[in-house]
């Protein structure tokens, strides 16, 4: 049987692997595959019968990587309501914006609740639920009366792939951030387009380091791996911490865990100071949401003895567009994101036509993981969606081989004095730097060039650089025109999925 929801894989996954291991939270409890399906079913109910969560209902949920997120966020679709996941950090303001926006009809948190959260709900009179699960044998209760009568009211739903089941923004720093509703096809079809690159088995797992509030850490760390009959690991304090990560990655048995950059910089760093006494044997290790350096690649390889593979997502494709396939399927190429997967992936120029490798352009997709457009957006869906193809916003080319090589975001390329500068060709630089431990180049507003390029670095623990050795630097090894005029010395640079584009 070949599920055509996200809800029916699931559903397949706990008959067929009942007693494995599905979820943990490190060092508490585990759930398996048919306990985490009953927690939903039962959520799933109570939501319909006790929150009066109707079919198309948009729910807002707002937790740390918890238990009740993974049970609340899966139970909401399963009602056929749609899932709105919203950062934790949000201001009251923030949380007003994304609340209208999506048109929520309830917000849900942790028993311990979210004070911005919360006072943007009762201004726009949308209703607080709390969801909190004590222990594995324990149900997972809702801060809302209930009656047992209808305790399996969810059972008569049907869902459908065509149900809205996932609401997100776009991070884009172009404009005001879009709402992307994506349908349950959508989801299924990205996790099954995941499993399939990655060989996901109810052999693999996982320890989750990424906000579960973004397709990335959502798609490909939780759902790909549930589908898979796979197991994943919620660290402990609800979010990443580089001091637990490898002993959870080493008592859980995992076998490849997935990041942004900065999380993988952070990693190697820990390594570089406080290595571990062993590590884990791993099949492979996934970049994604932000260019890694050629350089970063070969010192998680060589520090971890696995294939580091990088991949390409957005949010409007449901995550996954292109990725580096694992060894046996193929060469993995430093500085390319990889070969499409499960979707169609051209390269066209302004007027539509589509070019012939090694040629640049607007990268482009369209297959059954991409949204249909743009929440009450007619604008941006009639500019996004141009000659029958998404348009990604990215410039990239496709070498000889079919892998997707990415230059630069149209809006986000550095122009010079008609001179273009990709960012991310600067920042390759700045991290081969032996003392640079995170670098990030971007344009600024200049009288005589239009724009001009300047780049933050942070150095590498125990050591100390100064601006005129980066420039000295980058002027070895970059074109005059594309060294940096200032050099910023920080010890903070953005971290998270959504604060890098190329996107999640």
């Amino acid at each position: 049987m070949d599920a055509d929801t996200l809800t029916g894989l699931l559903t397949i996954v706990a008959r067929k692997f009942p007693d494995r291991r599905a979820l943990s939270v490190s060092g508490k409890f585990d759930l398996t595959h048919a306990r985490l399906h009953d927690l939903i079913e039962r959520a799933a109910s109570r939501l319909v019968s006790a929150a009066g969560i109707k079919p198309g209902d948009v729910v807002a949920l707002t937790f740390p990587n918890t238990v009740e997120f993974v049970i609340m966020f899966l139970a909401v679709i399963r009602a056929r309501a749609t899932a709105a996941p919203l950062n934790a950090a949000y201001t009251a303001e923030e949380f007003e914006f994304y609340l209208s926006d999506s048109d929520s009809k309830l917000l849900l948190t942790s028993k311990e609740g979210n004070a911005p959260a919360q006072e943007a709900a009762s201004k726009l009179n949308i209703s607080h639920v709390t969801a909190t699960l004590l222990d594995a044998g324990s149900d997972l209760t809702l801060s809302v009366s209930d009656s047992d009568s209808v305790v399996d009211s969810a059972t008569e739903l049907v869902n459908s792939p065509d149900d809205a089941a996932l609401f997100l923004h776009t991070s884009g720093t172009t404009s005001r951030p879009k709402g992307v509703p994506l349908t349950q096809l959508n989801l299924v079809s990205s996790v099954k387009n995941i499993k399939s690159v990655y060989k996901l088995t109810e052999s693999d797992s996982t320890v989750i380091v990424l906000p579960l509030f973004h397709v990335h850490g959502l798609l490909a760390g939780l759902l790909s791996s549930l589908g898979a009959g796979a197991a994943v690991t919620l660290p402990a304090a609800g979010r990443f911490s580089a001091t637990t990560f490898w002993p959870d990655m080493i008592k859980y048995n995992a076998t490849w865990y997935t990041a942004v950059p900065t999380i993988h910089q952070i990693i190697l760093d820990r390594h570089a100071n406080h290595p571990e006494p062993e590590y884990p044997k791993l099949r492979f290790i996934r970049s994604c949401s932000a260019s890694l350096a050629p350089v970063i690649l070969s010192r998680l390889e060589e520090a971890f003895g696995a294939p580091v593979l990088e991949a390409y997502a957005m949010t409007e494709a449901t995550h996954l567009m292109c990725s580096n396939p694992l060894p046996e399927e193929g060469p993995h190429k430093p500085g390319s994101v990889g070969k499409p997967v499960g979707q169609e992936l051209a390269i066209l120029n302004e007027k539509g036509e589509i070019q012939e490798p090694n040629n640049k352009g607007e990268v482009c997709i369209r297959g059954p993981n991409v949204t249909k457009g743009y929440k009450n957006n007619p604008e941006a869906n009639k500019a996004g969606f141009e000659f029958g193809w998404f348009h990604t916003g990215d410039i990239g080319y496709l070498d000889s081989d079919g892998y997707l090589h990415l230059v630069g975001r149209i809006k986000e390329l550095i122009n010079r004095g008609g001179e273009k500068i990709s960012p991310i060709e600067v920042d390759s630089v700045l991290l081969t730097h032996p003392d640079v431990s995170q670098g990030v180049a971007f344009g600024v507003p200049d009288e005589k060039y239009g724009e001009e390029i300047n780049c933050a670095v942070i150095p590498r623990e125990g050591t100390t650089v100064t601006e005129e050795d980066i420039k000295t630097f980058c002027k070895k090894n970059l074109a005059a025109f594309k060294v940096p005029k200032r050099v910023f010395i920080t010890d903070n640079l953005p971290k998270t999925a959504s604060e890098n584009k190329p996107t999640v």
